[in-house]
Order: structure tokens, then C-alpha cells, then sequence
């Protein structure tokens, strides 16, 4: 902390943001950036030149997502705790599907296969939670789209109510309006990503004095 670093009133009392905090904040917008492009640019190029030329945008998509989740500040630490293991059991799903069909062929067989959305699914709904995360503290429109659109998108294609391709478009434009949320909280104070420190340290606290 340094004399420069801002105070705040909290719930429970003062805190203040450090530069530690800004970094934070600062890279998970980043990794949320590069989330909505990775999304968004892998779906893209699957239509253009197949999925055999599109899997590598799995690899960014993949590692921003998990930073993100990293440096997301939220309250509740089994929410996240629950959002983390989502994206690793997505990203193992991803991994088993490659194994089974093939990098090149894993995108086709995904499209053809609905059954495999509950391998990979679990991927998709961590990035559901940090878009119903960001309309829950910001109200913001984007966010809101980006919550309803991948369960609309994915569900309805699982259960057959949905094709492949409005299901990949609604894909499409939530990784658009992610890249949309992204880009508009540069523009944000990091204390408002952070929130409260106060009522992290209470829970802390709340928890020690439980015990194991």
C-alpha cells in the first residue's frame, strides 16, 4: 500500500485499492477480451475454412477463460470455487473429444453430435456466470446477453429445439457481446471490479472462526 493508493468507506469498515488490486483488474479485462475474441474469431473462421483450421482458437479461449476466473473478484468463494471447476470439467471435455474425434474433426463432430454439449458445456456456463456476475454489479445490456444467449444457445440445441445454426450464431453474438463488456470496462474504475474489500475480510474472518 502507498500513501497514493485510495480509501474507501466499506460495509464492515475502510480498505483500500492497491496496486495490486488494479492489476488484477486490469488483466482480468484483459483475459475477458481475449475470451470474447478467441470465441468469437473461432466461430468465424469454422464457417469459413471448417473446423479442421478452427480448433486452435480453443487454446486461447481455454487459458483467458481460466485467468479470468483467477483474477475475477466475486464474494461468494464457493460461487467461484463452482465456476473454476465448470471450466475445468469444460476444458477436460474438450480434451476427451479431441482424443475421440481429432483436433481437426472435433468442432464437426461437435456440430453433428449435440451429445457431446455436456462433455463442453461446463466451459460455456463459467463464461454464463461471469456475464450474469458483470449484469448483477453493472447492469449493463451486454452482460444480460451474454447470460441468456450460451444456455439458450446450447440447451436448445442439446434438446433438439435449436439447429446447428442458429445455435452457432447465438454462440456468435454472445462472443461479440463479450468483447462488447470487455472493451467498456477499460473505461471503468478498478474499484468497481474489485467491490467491497471489506466484506471479503468478513467473510475471511467469518470463516476462520468456523474452522475446517
Amino acid at each position: 500500500m502507498t500513501t497514493a493508493d485510495p480509501q474507501f468507506d466499506g460495509m464492515y469498515g475502510p480498505f483500500t485499492i492497491t496496486s495490486k488490486d488494479r492489476e488484477e483488474v486490469q488483466r482480468y479485462r484483459i483475459c475477458l477480451l481475449i475470451s470474447g475474441i478467441s470465441l468469437s474469431a473461432g466461430l468465424l473462421q469454422w464457417w469459413q475454412v471448417g473446423g479442421q483450421w478452427a480448433w486452435p482458437w480453443l487454446l486461447p479461449l481455454g487459458l483467458s477463460l481460466g485467468l479470468a476466473l483467477q483474477w475475477i473478484h466475486i464474494y461468494l468463494r464457493p460461487l467461484h470455487r463452482a465456476l473454476q471447476l465448470f471450466w475445468l470439467i469444460g476444458c477436460l471435455g474438450w480434451l476427451l473429444l479431441m482424443l475421440q474425434a481429432s483436433a481437426n474433426e472435433a468442432l464437426d463432430t461437435l456440430a453433428s453430435q449435440p451429445l457431446w454439449l455436456l462433455a463442453v458445456g461446463p466451459m460455456f456456463a463459467a463464461l454464463t456466470g461471469i456475464g450474469f456476475k458483470e449484469f448483477f454489479c453493472f447492469r449493463r445490456p451486454e452482460a444480460i446477453g451474454l447470460t441468456l444467449l450460451l444456455p439458450i444457445a446450447l440447451l436448445g440445441r442439446l434438446l433438439g429445439l435449436i439447429g446447428k445454426g442458429p445455435c452457432w450464431m447465438l454462440v456468435l453474438v454472445a462472443g461479440l457481446l463479450m468483447i462488447v463488456l470487455a472493451i467498456r470496462k477499460f473505461g471503468m474504475e478498478a474499484a468497481a471490479d474489485v467491490g467491497d474489500k471489506s466484506v471479503f475480510a468478513y467473510l475471511d474472518a467469518q470463516r476462520e472462526v468456523a474452522g475446517p
